[in-house]
C-alpha cells in the first residue's frame, strides 16, 4: 500500500487528518459569519443577496465550495472511522465492555456533539443553501428573515449554535494536542484562538436570529 495511505489509514494519521479538517471547517465559519452580517444592515437584505449572488456565481468560489463540501464529508467519515477503530480496539481489550470504564464523559459528549452538528448542518443546508444553488431562489435574505420569524427555528438555532461551540471548544483542545502544539509555551495563544472560534463565533452567528425575531420582522421592516 502507498506510504501516503498507509499513514492516513493508521490511528495517527486518522487524528492528524481529523485536526486538520476540523481547523479548516473552523476558520471557514469565519468567513461565513462575515457574509451573514450583511443580514443586520438596513438594507431589506439588499447587500446579503449580492453576496449569495456572488457566492452562488463565481467560478472559483464554486469551486472552493466543492472543496469545502469534500472537507466536510472527510471529517464526517474520518470522525465515524475514527470511533469504529476505538470501539474495536476497546472489544479486544475487554473481557466486559462498560461504557464507564472504557470512555470519558468529554469523549462521549464530543460524540453526541458531532451527531448533533450534523442534523444541524442537514437542516442549514435544506433550509438555506438548497433553495440557492438548486431552487433557483435568488432573495435568499426573504427566506432567512421568514425563518426567523418562527420561535421553533429560532431556539432551534441557539440550541444548535450552542452545541456546535461546545463541539469546536474541545475539538481545538484535541487538535492542537494532536499536533504538538499545546505546550506550556503557547498554551495562553491557544486558549485566546480557541475562545474566539468556540465562543465569539457562535455569538455571532446568534446574535443573527434574535435580532431578525425581536427587531427586523422583515426585510420590508428594515428599511422603514
Amino acid at each position: 500500500m502507498n506510504p501516503f495511505f498507509s499513514f492516513i489509514n493508521s490511528s495517527v494519521g486518522k487524528k492528524l487528518l481529523m485536526s486538520l479538517t476540523g481547523l479548516f471547517l473552523s476558520v471557514f465559519l469565519v468567513e461565513h459569519l462575515a457574509g451573514n452580517l450583511l443580514l443586520l444592515r438596513s438594507d431589506g437584505g439588499q447587500a446579503f443577496n449580492d453576496y449569495a449572488k456572488f457566492m452562488g456565481s463565481n467560478p472559483i468560489v464554486r469551486i472552493l465550495e466543492v472543496g469545502l463540501l469534500g472537507f466536510i464529508l472527510l471529517h464526517i467519515v474520518n470522525g465515524i472511522r475514527l470511533w469504529l477503530g476505538n470501539r474495536a480496539a476497546r472489544s479486544k481489550g475487554y473481557g466486559t465492555y462498560r461504557l464507564d470504564e472504557n470512555t470519558t464523559l468529554q469523549s462521549r459528549m464530543m460524540k453526541l456533539s458531532a451527531a448533533l452538528v450534523l442534523l444541524f448542518l442537514v437542516v442549514h443546508l435544506r433550509k438555506f443553501w438548497v433553495p440557492a444553488r438548486f431552487l433557483g431562489e435568488h432573495d435568499i435574505a426573504s427566506i432567512v428573515y421568514y425563518t426567523f420569524q418562527q420561535p421553533f427555528y429560532v431556539v432551534f438555532y441557539l440550541v444548535a449554535l450552542f452545541i456546535v461551540g461546545y463541539h469546536l471548544r474541545h475539538g481545538f483542545q484535541s487538535a492542537f494536542q494532536t499536533l504538538g502544539f499545546r505546550t506550556k509555551k503557547y498554551q495562553m495563544l491557544i486558549e485566546f484562538i480557541a475562545v474566539l472560534f468556540w465562543f465569539v463565533v457562535p455569538l455571532g452567528f446568534a446574535v443573527i436570529p434574535i435580532y431578525i425575531y425581536f427587531f427586523a420582522g422583515s426585510p420590508v421592516a428594515l428599511v422603514q
